[in-house]
């Protein structure tokens, strides 16, 4: 038996989780942590809400709560989401609970005493009307490169640029607009470049996914102290710092640390997390987004090898892309979601978990559609895997008296059939271990309709006719239920709900989820075993509701949100004359290779095709479109804008984008050549 302990990144507590997170590292954890329980592991399954950040002091502000009032709120909508899926954590936790505190403090207490923690003075941005220093995300002032009056204190969502909030001109709070000063202030630095060395050394010897690896050995290579305090009341307190409190992505990877300590008190046995967090043959999984990669495959093992106490580095990070909606990000501005409330109301957990699971973006971005909804739910769950098992158990409950038949004298389809079960089954229980999701669904799928195949070339409503072939036709209808059992054992991590229903209708009493993978492989046939009443596990999805669904997708909730929308147009400029304009030198841009830039959420880096030659564009388009969306397209260039150089890459030119909110949106130019100009 192996100890497995399993993570899923803590969700953050300021908002509400789409499918679009649930598709990249919570359900791909729960089937895991299933699958290895089925297997007869020692499997511990931890996660919880991430409750601490500026982000949470900001939103509460907005919205007239106290930061607690804030996380309270969202940690029960996301817990109670959770469990519309039927997640099976072990534990779901919080930062906030009291216990997580001391468990912060001593990790950065032991990186102390070692001389990993070193103390920096420097100016920073502070509101004399709030008395308070303020992070980035509070500033807003006229950008140093371009003159927008309203850029972000990290970023400039006009030209793009990236800079330091304390380089903005006429800083102001955007709370209060009140005007900021520069007042130092002492911030403690944890020297993560001590540790190249040995994280390259250990990321080395991984054989995880290439993104995983690449991502990992970039931030490696350009390691430095990176701040682990800010000025705040609001996250863990600082031992002896007063005033300061921890970064959030500093105490919330701890978090799974104290989460399991909670779980071990829980429990009563205060010391058992020990067992799952300081045994050497332990296997640690992490199951996160690829947004997380840094944070958990450079910084957070970095502290764990600072620990005095021997902490379990991650075996494993299966590191997900992203899941898109109909080709676009989830957005609840936008109106581009889904109402979950309405579709739990039409639709199982199941049917949700499988068609996100035949979808995982475990190696590239993929999409929830609803036409592909449908289709999973129509031909795949009700065509072929709910139609197999009701088909078998309603001849079975008319010609064998809701009896298990006995298998009888095993003729050569039969012992195929029984051959080509045994080796899917073996098949899934690989995909399974291999975290590969989407290749469970469809082998799991082919079992099914090898079962459909079967039935159908055994005819057994013909056998039914003559009582000579009585046997014949309960040996079809017996390796038809075997089929079953097997159908709803695999299926069990992803479908749960519905396996358990068909672990009943086959008669017996237990918890499928509680029962063990091999010994249900290998049980005898359970011949004279009463069957249940056949029940309908799925219903079909029609056209009109699926096109109801789409027809909503990007539609604001309501008239004031529309009216809110329209007042928040920037005002017309002052007129200026034509030969301004002219002096502009617009052309036709064909974008030929488009790729994200490291450390930044919104820049892309282009290179465009001229028509006279190429050139190599920054783009802050980052969060309207992902860089294989673009290449093909033309969009309008300000060719004769002076280069400038952008998180260290030479910018020729300008692609000019619509923009309204934090939305973008490109020029459609489709027959113009690249290099004709626009006027």
């Amino acid at each position: 038996m192996e100890t497995v302990l399993i993570t899923s990144a803590l969700p953050y507590a300021n908002g509400p989780l789409h499918f679009g997170h649930i598709a990249g590292a919570y359900l791909p954890g729960d089937c895991y942590a299933r699958f290895q329980r089925l297997i007869g592991n020692d499997v511990l399954y931890i996660c919880g809400s991430d409750e601490h950040g500026v982000a949470i002091t900001l939103s509460s502000d907005l919205a007239k709560r106290t930061p607690q009032q804030q996380v309270d709120l969202y940690h029960g909508i996301i817990q109670a989401f959770f469990e519309k899926l039927h997640f099976s954590f072990d534990h779901y936790s919080r930062t906030t609970w009291p216990g997580h505190v001391p468990v912060v403090q001593d990790f950065f207490r032991a990186l102390e005493e070692k001389g990993l923690i070193e103390e920096k003075t420097e100016n920073h941005l502070y509101s004399e009307t709030e008395k308070r220093f303020l992070a980035d995300r509070y500033v807003v002032g006229t950008c140093p490169k371009c003159g927008f009056e309203e850029a972000r204190g990290d970023e400039c969502q006009r030209c793009a640029s990236s800079f330091e909030a304390t380089d903005l001109k006429n800083p102001r709070s955007k709370l209060t607009g009140s005007p900021l000063v520069l007042k130092p202030s002492a911030h403690l630095y944890l020297r993560f470049d001590r540790f190249k060395e040995r994280l390259a050394e250990w990321i080395n010897s991984k054989d995880w996914k290439e993104n995983v690896v690449k991502f990992a050995m970039h931030y490696i290579d350009d390691l430095k102290p990176r701040a682990i305090t800010r000025d705040s009341d609001w996250g863990v307190p600082v031992p002896e710092r007063p005033g300061k409190v921890f970064y959030v992505w500093f105490d919330a990877p701890i978090g799974y640390v104290s989460a399991t300590k909670e779980w071990a008190q829980k429990v009563g046995q205060p010391d058992r997390w020990k067992h799952y967090w300081l045994e050497p043959k332990t296997k640690l999984v992490q199951f996160i987004g690829k947004d997380n990669i840094p944070f958990h495959a450079v910084f957070f093992p970095a502290m764990l090898m600072g620990q005095d106490l021997p902490y379990k580095l991650p075996d494993e990070i299966p590191a997900n892309e992203f899941l898109m909606l109909e080709g676009k990000q989830f957005s609840k501005s936008d109106g581009w979601t889904i109402d979950l409330e309405d579709f739990f109301a039409k639709y199982t957990a199941d049917q949700a978990r499988y068609a996100l699971a035949a979808n995982a973006p475990e190696t590239s971005d993929s999409e929830f559609s609803w036409k592909d909804f449908q289709k999973r739910c129509n031909t795949e769950l009700l065509g072929k895997f709910g139609n197999f098992v009701n088909r078998v158990l309603v001849f079975a409950k008319t010609h064998c008296s809701s009896q298990m038949p006995p298998l009888g004298d095993l003729q050569g389809e039969d012992r195929h059939f029984l051959e080509q079960i045994k080796i899917q089954m073996d098949m899934i229980s690989g995909s399974y271990s291999a975290f590969h999701l989407r290749k469970t669904c469809q082998i799991l799928m082919e079992l099914a309709q090898l079962g459909n195949t079967y039935f159908d070339a055994k005819k057994p409503w013909v056998s039914a006719k003559n009582p000579a072939e009585r046997g014949i036709l309960e040996t079809t209808i017996a390796v038809s239920i075997s089929c079953i059992v097997n159908l709803a054992l695999a299926a069990s991590p992803i479908i749960p709900e519905t396996a358990q229903k068909i672990w009943q209708m086959l008669g017996f009493k237990t918890d499928l989820a509680k029962q063990n993978w091999s010994k249900i492989r290998e049980m005898p046939y359970p011949t004279g075993q009463k069957l249940s009443e056949p029940e309908i596990l799925f219903r079909k999805v029609e056209d009109e509701e699926i096109e109801e669904q789409v027809a909503k997708l990007g539609k604001k909730k309501d008239a004031q949100k529309a009216m809110a929308a329209e007042a928040s147009l920037p005002a017309v400029k002052a007129p200026i004359q034509f030969d301004q304009i002219d002096k502009l030198d617009l052309r036709i841009a064909q974008i030929i290779e488009a790729a994200k830039i490291p450390k930044s959420k919104k820049l892309l880096k282009l290179l465009v095709d001229l028509g006279f030659e190429k050139r190599t564009v920054v783009s802050g388009i980052a969060l309207s479109y992902d860089p294989e969306q673009l290449v093909g397209k033309k969009v309008i260039l300000v060719a004769n804008l002076a280069p400038a150089t952008i998180m260290g890459i030479e910018s020729q030119g300008m692609i000019l984008a619509a923009s309204f909110d934090s939305g973008l949106e490109l020029p459609m130019i489709q027959a113009l050549p690249p290099g004709s100009s626009v006027s």
